[in-house]
């Protein structure tokens, strides 16, 4: 007798799916995993309402007592501003009591037993947080502030299952097993997202810290990060000596202002070397794809010759940054220069557990546990079939103790019906993904659905510091 898909991805145990090989979870009819998925998402919903006070809040707000459908949970997504909606003035003022108070209202998790004695900065708040069971990642603060993600250590089996399995269908071997030296061009520590997975990553890799390359060995900053905006307007109106920052703090400014006048500089002098020390040795080659541009038309300049393994891999994502004078032909470099003949990608956010691997055809893949949505400039759920355009959203199934309802700022085409010529299943996005922030007009105003008086009273109940 055939096994059903009910019993292959149950709703009741998500870190399951997570188990299983992205070969079988990519072969599985959709409209199966959809039901599958569905059951889980009204479960989440019944099971964190009454312990994640914003939910709640926004529930009730939006006069939502059930969630039945996958498009249901339109009106109850967490846009952006969620998870930075605290008063900056506590990061300056270092009130981490009414930070973590804040925070607390974001997670199923009890952050008022926490000891909070002798914290004097961000990345001490964070690391004290960790110590109590957190994995609290942030965003880079691009906007002015740091959105902080109140993930858990209840998530961390099923996020490192599904982090190598995606990383598998990337790259075709796991990571876990086989280890190659790994060059990437950031920090080696820090709770920005993105460079804490890094550091949780390499632990459970083959090879661990000892195969990573990083062109930083110390720690991002979080304070940094999260005061850049104030600090940098505070200087250019001559006030910046007038505030009561600690010492340290300006004086680590300073230096990463200094370090970044030679960023190019220091980017090339490292991958010459590494270049250099790993000739004819298969490698893995990491980074945004603005970073890999700079190294390859910087190399390409100064003669740097790269001769890896042919079998070497080289992962590309995150964009451009504002990188406006990259060559139209930027792939195309970088595989000459580098001298791989493929460019691998996942596509993902710091808010979402799930990555999406890159198929050899040129698409994002979801896996189960990503339930994806595209939303209209109304921010009304598109139709679930065919090929549509627009605002990317998504519910992490993964999330256990906080809400994995998220909207983001990117516009993305989502191919629903077609079978992709690569032989992988799902729905998938093309590569063309645009940050409406970047596009023209540059306006990432986010029309949240059902009621705007009711998000807006929403918010005002989660900025409360």
């Amino acid at each position: 007798m055939t096994e059903t898909t009910t019993s292959v991805l149950d709703p009741s145990s998500i870190v399951s799916w997570t188990q299983k090989p992205f070969e079988e979870l990519l072969a599985l009819p959709y409209s199966e995993v959809e039901e599958a998925q569905r059951s889980a998402l009204i479960d989440r919903f019944k099971t964190l309402r009454p312990q994640i006070s914003a939910l709640d809040k926004l529930a009730t707000r939006q006069e939502i007592e059930n969630v039945d459908s996958i498009d249901d949970v339109v009106p109850l997504l967490f846009d952006h501003r969620v998870y930075k909606s605290y008063p900056l003035s506590l990061i300056e003022k270092r009130r981490f009591d009414r930070l973590t108070a804040w925070l607390d209202r974001l997670t199923t998790h009890d952050l008022t037993t926490i000891p909070l004695e002798g914290l004097h900065s961000v990345d001490a708040w964070l690391d004290r947080l960790d110590e109590h069971g957190m994995i609290i990642g942030h965003s880079t603060g691009t906007t002015g502030k740091l959105s902080f993600i109140p993930r858990s250590r209840n998530e961390w089996p099923a996020w490192q299952n599904a982090y190598f399995e995606a990383m598998r269908a990337a790259v075709g071997f796991d990571t876990k097993a086989v280890q190659i030296p790994t060059f990437s061009a950031g920090y080696r520590a820090g709770h920005q997202m993105m460079t804490k997975m890094g550091k949780l990553f390499a632990e459970a890799s083959a090879g661990g810290e000892t195969a990573r390359h990083m062109l930083y060995d110390y720690p991002l900053s979080s304070d940094l990060l999260s005061l850049a905006g104030r600090l940098q307007a505070a200087e250019e109106s001559g006030e910046l000596d007038t505030l009561e920052f600690d010492p340290k703090l300006l004086e680590e400014r300073r230096a990463l202002i200094e370090a970044n006048r030679h960023r190019d500089d220091d980017l090339q002098k490292w991958f010459a070397a590494l270049a250099e020390d790993f000739r004819g040795e298969r490698v893995r080659i990491g980074g945004t794809s603005a970073d890999l541009v700079r190294i390859a038309l910087k190399g390409r300049e100064t003669g740097v010759q790269c001769s890896f393994a042919p079998d070497s891999i080289l992962m590309a994502g995150g964009g451009m940054k504002g990188f406006r004078d990259a060559p139209p032909d930027w792939e195309d470099l970088l595989k000459s220069f580098f001298g791989i003949d493929r460019i691998r990608s996942m596509y993902g956010m710091s808010e979402c557990m799930g990555t999406a691997p890159l198929c050899s055809a040129g698409y994002f893949h979801f896996l189960p546990f990503t339930i994806p949505l595209v939303l209209d400039e109304d921010a009304r759920p598109l139709p679930r079939r065919g090929i549509q355009t627009g605002r990317f959203a998504l519910f992490d199934l993964l999330a256990e103790t906080y809400w994995g309802g998220f909207i983001s700022g990117d516009q993305v085409t989502i191919h629903w019906d077609l079978t992709c010529e690569c032989g992988w299943g799902g729905p998938r996005i093309d590569r063309n993904i645009v940050r409406f922030g970047e596009m023209e007009g540059g306006d990432d105003k986010i029309t949240c659905a059902g009621t705007a008086q009711a998000y807006n009273d929403f918010m005002d109940y989660v900025s409360e510091g």
